[in-house]
């Protein structure tokens, strides 16, 4: 892989482009926070980290904690030049279904207004660092 000069993104040899941000929490594992490949952005998904401490925010809120996912995936998407009105797809996950609707108000705000994405909404048994919800996204940017 090859560096690029913008954004910290890094370029492979078969087209596929990582994104990376510091307004966005590092990947805690061995991927990207989003790839743009064949034309669309892939983002992986987000939990409430802070980007600066990698703490986890919202001390169990449920919509704290996904004011700053939506924060996050943003972050994300602004590295790659896109924005929530360029989202195509997306998956909501949820340790509670019974948070649903607060979560979904609070998506409402960011991917409500236009073409909404298609999205599916699936209750987990878990996520990473205790985090009752994770969003990711594909995109299309341009």
């Amino acid at each position: 892989m090859s560096s690029s000069a913008e954004g910290g993104e890094k370029r492979h040899s078969r087209g596929l482009q990582a994104v990376h941000t510091e307004a966005a929490p590092a990947p805690v594992g061995p991927y990207n926070q989003a790839v743009l490949a064949g034309g669309l952005l892939f983002c992986s998904g987000q939990i409430a980290l802070d980007p600066v401490t990698g703490a986890m925010v919202g001390g169990g809120d449920v919509e704290a904690e996904t004011r700053q996912v939506l924060a996050n995936l943003q972050a994300v998407m602004a590295a790659a030049g896109c924005s929530a009105a360029q989202v195509v797809r997306t998956t909501v996950f949820l340790v509670d279904l019974d948070d649903f609707a607060r979560v979904n108000a609070l998506y409402a705000e960011v991917f409500g207004s236009g073409v909404a994405p298609a999205r599916a909404c699936v209750q987990v048994a878990a996520l990473p660092k205790g985090a009752r919800v994770e969003i990711d996204a594909i995109a299309v940017p341009g």
